[in-house]
């Protein structure tokens, strides 16, 4: 994990003088948790072009469909800017550029079932680019709701249906309160000790979480080390991430956020957001995105949205701590310090 030579002291000054985006990009820590090479994509939206330069003025020679699953083949870094904070371009299919921001990094890793369920039920990831829950544990059952990457869900059973000789977790939405089938080859389950605390040395009275909505990024500090940095996206205009000091008092590792019933528009359903760490009473929370990858343009209804891999640090090394068998754990008055400002 990062840990640049840059203490909070350093990092506050720096904001104090406007120098914290200067700063920040010449140690490279903005792509801190990009390390690993990106091979697919799935697209976010409709109508995503494919450009033969990686710019936005450069000539359209295709369009790709949401849900379109690429190789990537290549990462301009250096492209024309798709927001202040990311120039970042993918060579798709070896044929052209698209703006990093539309497409979303996926893997294709297919599971073996795995029978040995913890008796509360266990959190699994989906570990392909999508895959459609059914109604009932058969191939032709109808369809539910569409899974992307990332997401998480909660296992309750293993199911084999021995007619079509095929195996499926049965999954439960809390938020619709239905069971739903997953094939258990999109689906892992996740081990305990990718649950367990991380620096639970340090004192929580040490750790804090300070983000910068000037700058889109969220940083966090054990005393005055900085140990993580990462570029977000906040809340957009008339949905803005509210400011002041909170703490991550209630946490979940898998939350179907949702404002359908509460919204006549920006409606949105989003079942499975990973790693949610909760800082307010009205739902703003750090947690993964698998519906963008726009980092560093404000965009969501409030939240405070990550890459999986980072929000999934975020969680881990906040309090409460989770139990690997426990949905939804809510410590008014405890929680890790943030700042947001």
């Amino acid at each position: 994990m990062l840990n640049p030579q840059l203490t909070r002291r350093d990092f506050l000054k720096l904001v104090g003088a406007g120098t914290l985006a200067f700063a920040l990009k010449d140690l490279k820590v903005s792509r801190a948790l990009a390390e690993n090479t990106i091979t697919q994509g799935c697209m976010t939206i409709s109508g995503v072009p494919l450009y033969d330069a990686p710019s936005f003025s450069a000539n359209k020679v295709h369009h790709f469909g949401k849900d379109n699953v690429v190789e990537v083949t290549g990462v301009e870094e250096n492209g024309e800017f798709g927001n202040d904070f990311n120039s970042a371009w993918y060579q798709i299919n070896g044929e052209g550029y698209t703006y990093s921001g539309w497409v979303f990094p996926v893997e294709t890793k297919y599971q073996k079932p795995n029978f040995n369920l913890f008796e509360k039920g266990q959190l699994g990831e989906v570990t392909i680019p999508f895959v459609d829950v059914k109604l009932d544990p058969y191939v032709y059952a109808k369809r539910g709701y569409r899974l992307y990457f990332g997401s998480t869900h909660w296992v309750k059973r293993v199911v084999v249906t021995r007619e079509e000789k095929s195996i499926w977790y049965q999954i439960y939405d809390s938020q619709l309160r239905e069971h739903f089938y997953v094939p258990s080859h999109a689906m892992r389950l996740v081990p305990n000790e990718e649950l367990t605390p991380l620096s639970p040395q340090v004192p929580d009275s040490e750790k804090r979480i300070v983000v910068d909505l000037a700058t889109q990024m969220v940083t966090a500090f054990e005393g005055e080390t900085l140990v993580f940095s990462q570029r977000c996206s906040s809340g957009a205009e008339g949905t803005e991430t509210p400011t002041g000091e909170f703490r991550t008092y209630h946490k979940g590792p898998s939350v179907h956020m949702t404002n359908q019933g509460d919204a006549l528009e920006n409606i949105y359903n989003l079942p499975g957001v990973p790693w949610c760490a909760f800082f307010t009473g009205i739902g703003n929370a750090f947690h993964g995105t698998y519906w963008h990858n726009d980092y560093g343009r404000p965009r969501s209804h409030g939240c405070v949205n990550l890459p999986s891999d980072a929000a999934k640090f975020i969680y881990r090394w906040t309090s409460p701590n989770v139990p690997p068998e426990t949905e939804y754990l809510h410590k008014p008055g405890e929680g890790t310090k943030v700042q947001i400002f």
